[in-house]
């Protein structure tokens, strides 16, 4: 078997969510065989997303079938020239509430822990200014140290690193700025802080479409954004001007998170839909969006992030099984967002 046998071998392996196979579909960068070896370089940039996982353990299996030994790497050249803030992160999600109280925090730190648990590289950035509550949700006591060159270097837990405004200001102070004042502190967070390679920066926005979300859209490269909403209408009319934010500035909606939907009772064992059913689902759907699923009412997450001990991580528990879900279903949608980049060029 040669090289151009080999490709058209791989001819047999289809991308679960584009429907083609990953040649046509250009997801196979090069191939070669040498020794009785296949050296096939994909074109895949979602790490531990599950599909691209899947692909690639299809042309693992396409090759020994041919009784070639399979060697893969992966290799994604996005084009888009990422020499500015967040240069070494592959995959940057904005998490993203139309109004406040609807655990977008939460979300975020068992999204950024679901995708640690997956085996990824992951920073979790608090740009929450004026409620940065992401320390104590994740149990980081510790304050960033910094290097010889000035660079803030930042702590980490649960496999998970962390930046936070909460790490420049008191512990009781209120945080009292300007448009122009959180763009600079900002912006210098993004260039100071020295990350490493990661696969995935989750970020948690403030509520609302303010100073900056702005501030984000227009200087950090996101691969894509994430709406929080409870199911009751005041909260889901809110979310839409998020969506609108989000359109207006060309940047890829991955779908909608539908927080505190059903409290199940310990005691009389009914369920109860406290702030209704079905809100965000319904929301994703008018807006022809993915619904990434739906997170119960649950005490635990509530005496877990006080704990600094997020549920993600309980393997026991139900609700930590619905963040894992949900950690995998945003890994998803960013490779079909990643690999549909790569294809339309």
């Amino acid at each position: 078997m040669d090289n151009d046998e080999l490709l058209d071998r791989l001819r047999s392996v289809s991308d679960p969510d584009l429907g083609e196979d990953i040649v046509s579909l250009g997801l196979v960068n090069e191939v070669e065989i040498r020794n009785g070896e296949a050296a096939i370089s994909l074109a895949l940039g979602t790490p531990y997303a599950p599909n691209e996982s899947a692909i690639a353990n299809a042309v693992r299996e396409a090759v020994s079938e041919v009784g070639l030994e399979p060697s893969l790497s992966a290799r994604y050249d996005r084009g888009d020239a990422r020499d500015g803030p967040l240069a070494s992160v592959q995959n940057v999600i904005a998490v993203s509430s139309g109004k406040g109280g609807v655990g977008k925090s939460t979300v975020s730190v068992n999204l950024a822990g679901a995708l640690s648990r997956r085996g990824a590289r992951v920073g979790l950035f608090d740009a929450d200014v004026y409620g940065p509550d992401i320390p104590r949700m994740i149990g980081a006591d510790e304050r960033p140290k910094a290097t010889a060159d000035e660079q803030l270097v930042p702590p980490e837990r649960h496999g998970i690193k962390l930046m936070s405004m909460a790490f420049l200001v008191g512990e009781d102070d209120p945080v009292i700025w300007r448009g122009p004042m959180v763009h600079k502190v900002l912006t210098q967070l993004w260039d100071d802080v020295a990350w490493g390679a990661l696969d995935y920066m989750v970020i948690d926005l403030p509520p609302g479409t303010g100073d900056t979300q702005l501030t984000m859209l227009q200087t950090i490269p996101v691969t894509g954004a994430i709406v929080v909403t409870t199911p009751q209408q005041v909260a889901i009319d809110d979310a839409r001007k998020g969506l609108e934010m989000f359109g207006r500035h060309d940047t890829v909606v991955l779908g909608i998170v539908e927080n505190m939907r059903t409290f199940h009772c310990p005691d009389c064992g009914s369920a109860h839909d406290i702030f209704g059913e079905g809100g965000g689902e319904a929301l994703a759907a008018d807006a022809d969006l993915p619904f990434l699923g739906a997170i119960p009412i649950d005490p635990a997450i509530r005496s877990g992030a006080d704990a600094g001990a997020p549920i993600v991580f309980d393997d026991d528990s139900d609700t930590g099984a619905a963040f894992r879900s949900l950690g995998a279903d945003v890994a998803n949608h960013l490779g079909i967002v990643n690999r549909r980049a790569l294809i339309d060029g």
